[in-house]
């Protein structure tokens, strides 16, 4: 079930093209730049097959979410809410520090936060209230103002649940290429935002990059990734636990082992097959795998290098002396250290921020943090004497 695969070409797989979105997307924006608020209602019926009345959702229908949602769920998401804020308020900077570096000259930075945000979250399978609180929360303590999502109808009433939770203002039934240009272009019943962030499929990536020269956006997130580094001391559940969470996500997820013992990746391999016969998900994982696979290094330190090279969106390490291979990690979205630190959860609860860069981009970007919803202006103040 994990076969041994080339990492230079499980690499160039797992970074899709644009190219192919890009025709259908600018048309996409064109219509929205035009038609407003009438090409969102043709999109959405064309797309997503709902014919809508209002492209705002009432309160009526958030209150009518909250009597369609278990009340356990509803406290799990307020605790999840509760450890992200706790989480993200640590991130958050000064709003101005100064300091004399000579007589007469105080220099220093001011941090503002943007005016205006907006978020999009995924529909489908890829439908996950955990992101409306990852998105929303880390921009409520950075101090923006104004916070907006759109989300493809029909919406789950755990999303409107989590939306009102996470103090979002206006929530939006649009997905797709053209929730991200009424976002950006503004149409007379969206306004148009600073920046927008949230993961999203090809055609919302596509069009959050073509826009850039209207709204700033988040770094590029495409289907989910796992890379873990273990060693013999590992379990092999534990790690096929970690990689089937991943797996089920998204036909296109990429996961992989890299491992200093050949043995431990056969033993993952037929834990997967054991695993996956209960999964409620199993076409999507199974699909899935084919993009999985183990890379065996020679020593710990080669591991360590392998995943700085493929800068993998979650890292779990699961070897015997974690720390030494933690402070040789470089790129990675988000590290998850030991075998009880499961990746799902991050993904849901532990405060850390789960929007995170794909497809290699944790060579250069950060996951989702305070200071990305917030600006810095240096400061300076001088004397005569200065």
């Amino acid at each position: 079930m994990l076969k041994q695969v080339d990492i230079e070409r499980w690499n160039s797989r797992r970074r899709g093209s644009l190219s192919e979105a890009r025709g259908p997307v600018v048309d996409i924006i064109s219509q929205v730049r035009e038609k407003g608020d009438e090409a969102l209602f043709e999109l959405t019926e064309r797309f997503d097959k709902v014919r809508l009345e209002h492209l705002k959702v009432t309160r009526e229908e958030i209150e009518e979410a909250y009597r369609e949602v278990d009340g356990a769920l509803v406290d799990a998401l307020r605790t999840s809410k509760a450890n992200i804020e706790a989480f993200h308020r640590m991130q958050r900077p000064a709003d101005m520090w100064t300091r004399e570096v000579s007589p007469g000259l105080v220099l220093g930075v001011k941090t503002t936060p943007l005016d205006s945000v907006g978020i999009y979250v995924p529909g489908g399978r890829a439908s996950y209230p955990s992101t409306v609180l990852m998105c929303s929360v880390p921009a409520r303590v950075a101090g923006v103002p104004h916070v907006i999502m759109c989300t493809p109808p029909p919406v789950s009433p755990l999303t409107l649940v989590a939306a009102d939770i996470s103090g979002v203002d206006a929530i939006y039934k649009v997905g797709g290429a053209q929730a991200i240009a009424a976002m950006a272009i503004g149409t007379k019943s969206i306004s148009p935002v600073q920046k927008i962030v949230g993961p999203g499929n090809i055609y919302v990536t596509t069009a959050k990059m073509a826009l850039r020269d209207l709204v700033e956006i988040d770094s590029p997130a495409g289907p989910s990734e796992i890379a873990v580094l273990a060693d013999s001391t590992a379990d092999e559940g534990f790690i096929a636990a970690d990689i089937l969470a991943q797996a089920e996500h998204d036909p296109n997820a990429a996961c992989i082992l890299i491992t200093t013992d050949e043995t431990l990746a056969s033993k993952v391999g037929r834990e997967i097959e054991k695993m996956i016969v209960r999964s409620e998900r199993k076409e999507i994982i199974e699909r899935s795998l084919q993009n999985c696979g183990y890379v065996l290094a020679r020593d710990e330190a080669s591991a360590v290098e392998l995943v700085n090279f493929i800068a993998p969106e979650h890292l779990s390490i699961q070897v015997g002396d974690p720390q030494k291979a933690l402070q040789g990690v470089r790129n990675a979205g988000s590290i998850f250290v030991g075998r009880y630190a499961a990746v799902a959860l991050g993904d849901y609860a532990s405060g850390t921020n789960h929007v995170l860069p794909t497809a290699g981009f944790a060579h250069v970007h950060s996951g989702l943090d305070v200071p990305q919803f917030m600006k810095r202006s240096s400061v300076q103040i001088v004397e005569r004497e200065g």
